[in-house]
């Protein structure tokens, strides 16, 4: 009995086996995950290669098209373009090449693919980032409202608009608010070339040519986290936790606010980092449609040829950053619900 009393003085006595494997259980969790986010950037860049090699065309044609081209002037195009070799060593060059920050040059714009990429990039940031943002913020406010109303009028009649929304293609959508608002906001472009120099001047600019592409992304987002959190919060509401917290006392808004919306905010979060990979991707033909200068329209341009290196690189970093904004969910993941630590 004394030596039982004992050894509960002991601090080690009184710590959770599971608790003290919590420390290596997080290290072997995260090295997991990043070597699965490993596993599919390689998986990337082989399919990424070897599938656009499928595509119909010539890009050595393409380049020469309208000028007249003996067969030998070709022979060293394709030479210098390094399409005459075996599709191994292609690709072996490309690997190596990609290892050291190398994309290759372009067929068509003669660039190099890296740079070209660094310049659209943040364009790309500009119109992806503020339309996600703004979605965010109204996507979670009409869905923490329309689930707290489950079934009256507001949520029904948000319900509906989410849901039509969710289903409209995006290039039609820009579209028709370039038919609807008849020239009251560019339509191409991101700056104006008659523009007067200056931060606050060209600011303005920008953020006015932003205004129709950021709306086309952000009434679509908008619906998808809306949805989503007013399904989560719905599923949160019948909770014990919460029946013994309105028992108690609280206030409803109180409930919702301190007990209801963090737990039903976990699925919200793990889309939104997800969504933060895919919606660059999506851009694409929104970015077509106003001619808005990011890796989307450069996707569209470098497939008119096809410029291959281009092609590669695009996808490659459009796909990249799917893979590592679902680790990021991941591990955030764990951060945030203590059921995924246990389990």
């Amino acid at each position: 009995m004394t030596e039982a009393l004992s050894s509960l003085d002991q601090p080690s006595a009184l710590v959770d086996p599971d608790e003290r494997r919590g420390g290596t259980g997080t290290t072997r969790f995260v090295l997991t995950k990043i070597g699965e986010a490993v596993a599919s950037l390689v998986l990337v860049v082989v399919l990424g290669f070897f599938l656009f090699r499928m595509l119909p065309g010539d890009p050595v044609r393409t380049m020469v098209r309208d000028r007249p081209t003996d067969a030998k002037m070709m022979a060293e195009l394709r030479e210098q373009m390094g399409v005459d070799k075996p599709l191994l060593q292609q690709f072996w060059d490309y690997v190596t090449g990609l290892l050291t920050g190398d994309m290759g040059q372009s067929y068509i714009l003669r660039q190099p693919v890296a740079g070209l990429i660094g310049e659209r990039l943040w364009p790309t940031v500009l119109l992806v980032g503020s339309a996600t943002v703004l979605a965010i913020l109204l996507g979670l406010w009409l869905g923490i409202r329309a689930a707290w109303r489950r079934n009256s009028t507001f949520d029904r009649v948000q319900t509906g608009v989410a849901l039509t929304l969710w289903s409209v293609p995006q290039f039609w959508l820009g579209l028709i608010l370039l038919v609807a608002t008849n020239g009251l906001f560019p339509s191409r472009g991101m700056h104006s070339p008659d523009v007067e120099p200056g931060f606050f001047s060209e600011g303005l600019d920008v953020l006015h040519h932003l205004v129709l592409p950021c709306l086309t992304l952000l009434v679509v987002f908008y619906a998808q986290y809306m949805l989503v959190m007013r399904s989560s919060l719905i599923g949160e509401m019948n909770s014990d936790y919460l029946t013994t917290a309105r028992a108690k006392g609280l206030r409803d808004d109180l409930v919702r606010r301190k007990h209801a919306v963090p737990n039903a905010l976990l699925p919200t979060v793990t889309l939104i980092f997800i969504q933060f990979g895919m919606v660059v991707s999506g851009a694409v033909s929104v970015e077509a449609v106003f001619s808005w200068p990011g890796l989307g329209q450069l996707l569209y341009t470098s497939l008119q040829g096809p410029d291959l290196p281009l092609l590669q690189g695009v996808f490659v970093v459009l796909a990249g950053a799917v893979v590592v904004m679902n680790l990021f969910a991941e591990l955030l993941y764990r951060v945030l619900d203590p059921r995924v630590r246990t389990a």
